[in-house]
């Protein structure tokens, strides 16, 4: 599965992006308000083999953020699926990555959960010190409905959305 937009696309994992993955998991600097990653190559690949079980179940997807060329640019996923809420993040972009691609690839997820999976609302965590994320979550309209010492949690509904999405048509 693909998800196409204007200037990349997200499609969903396969075996011979585990390289890819662990790589940018291990990059000490963009994982840092990540959970560290430990293992190889193969250690994702079995990893993988146990998280195409949850996909074929439409439990979770893992997408790999590409450019139109397929150069891959970064990672997404969606998971933890509860009644009408779902929750993203492992939210990696490498830096040479377009700068419109942190935007492309939020509303990329929105698009899909909100009109595709019908969502109502997302729910997820940013860790206390990631200023950027927090940042750009709140410009979105994401709200932080509790904390605890290590981290916000942030809920996002689709009717804020739909107010938002006029803003930054022009990235979808």
């Amino acid at each position: 599965m693909t998800l196409n937009g204007k200037n990349i696309n997200l499609r969903v994992i396969r075996m011979d992006d585990a390289g890819f993955i662990v790589d940018l998991r291990k990059d000490i600097q963009k994982t840092k308000y990540l959970s560290q990653v430990k293992g190889t190559v193969k250690d994702q690949e079995q990893w993988i083999s146990q998280y195409k079980i949850r996909e074929k179940r439409l439990e979770e997807y893992y997408f790999i953020i590409e450019s139109k060329a397929q150069k891959r640019l970064g990672l997404v996923r969606m998971y933890d699926f509860q009644d009408h809420s779902f929750c993203w993040g492992s939210w990696l972009i490498k830096d040479n990555a377009p700068k419109t691609t942190a935007i492309e690839s939020a509303l990329q997820i929105y698009e899909f959960a909100f009109y595709t999976l019908n969502f109502t609302q997302s729910h997820f965590d940013v860790r206390k010190g990631n200023d950027r994320v927090v940042a750009f979550h709140k410009r979105f309209g994401a709200n932080i409905v509790d904390q605890n010492q290590a981290d916000y949690f942030f809920n996002f509904e689709r009717k804020d959305y739909i107010k938002i999405r006029e803003k930054y048509k022009r990235y979808i």
